[in-house]
């Protein structure tokens, strides 16, 4: 579990990012941050995982501050896939890429070279190729694979899918997805609401460094008021759906209302039609 106790913090004598922060975040949820550029959510990001300290308030991990734990436990505990992975891949081949944390850890072992194997072979590595010369994609796909070889309990993820086309951005997703189908507790800083709706359980919506709104996800991006503060565009189908009711209000308590997906509108909208009340 994660936990945010009314946490300050800013980057050396700045003006603070984060003003009174708390949320918890509990074992194998899935979770989004959303909200404007600049609302403290990669902040927040670096916080979880021991890279930012707090200047006041907790950060605690399994209940323990993180100013209490040491780098190399809170590596353990947390990985941390960065926006741009050229910021996180060093090495000279995929193998030695993935072989990293362990050698960083001590830990290169037969079980760790054997966990490595079965990673290149889940994703079709070439173990030789020199990573910076692979796509954008697949670099995104290998500095990913080297936090799930390592098995952390909790994955932090900013802005996975940013320079991705859609296919790369679903394949990157989809391991994403089976890692949290695995038992991971997933944290997603994402600006894609669409993305946000097909994967997360639960955002925390920021803004101006604090937290506006959390909850469940259509929940939280059917609020108005809480798009508005945050300057967020919902989904699409849900953006239809509220732009429906908006212009025929009693649609408000019909199933069109609730859809969040484009098989939930149809089936909502083929109802209507049956009973003779379709949208104009």
């Amino acid at each position: 579990m994660i936990e945010f106790k009314n946490v300050f913090a800013h980057y050396e004598a700045e003006t603070p990012i984060l003003q009174d922060v708390s949320f918890t975040i509990d074992d194998g949820e899935f979770v989004a941050f959303v909200g404007t550029n600049g609302a403290g959510k990669s902040t927040t990001m670096r916080l979880c995982n021991g890279l930012l300290k707090p200047v006041s308030g907790q950060v605690l991990i399994d209940g323990v501050p993180t100013t209490e734990l040491r780098t190399s436990e809170l590596a353990r505990r947390v990985g941390f896939l960065f926006q741009n992975p050229d910021r996180q891949i060093c090495c000279s081949t995929v193998r030695e890429e993935l072989e990293f944390g362990f050698k960083a850890q001590d830990r290169l072992d037969q079980d760790a070279r054997q966990r490595v194997d079965q990673v290149i072979a889940e994703f079709g590595f070439d173990p030789d190729a020199e990573p910076f010369l692979l796509n954008r994609g697949t670099r995104q796909l290998l500095a990913l694979a080297s936090i799930m070889v390592m098995a952390p309990p909790v994955i932090i993820l900013d802005e996975p899918t940013t320079g991705l086309d859609y296919r790369e951005c679903m394949k990157v997703m989809e391991v994403i997805r089976r890692l949290h189908q695995s038992g991971s507790t997933v944290i997603m800083v994402c600006h894609d609401m669409e993305v946000v709706a097909d994967f997360a359980q639960r955002v925390i919506v920021m803004t101006r460094g604090g937290v506006v709104d959390q909850g469940p996800t259509f929940e939280v991006l059917r609020k108005p008021d809480v798009l508005q503060a945050a300057d967020l565009i919902p989904p699409q189908i849900v953006d239809l759906s509220m732009r429906l009711v908006q212009a025929r209000p009693e649609l408000a308590h019909t199933p069109v209302a609730q859809a969040n997906t484009l098989d939930e509108m149809a089936d909502a909208l083929a109802a209507l039609a049956q009973k003779g009340g379709e949208p104009a």
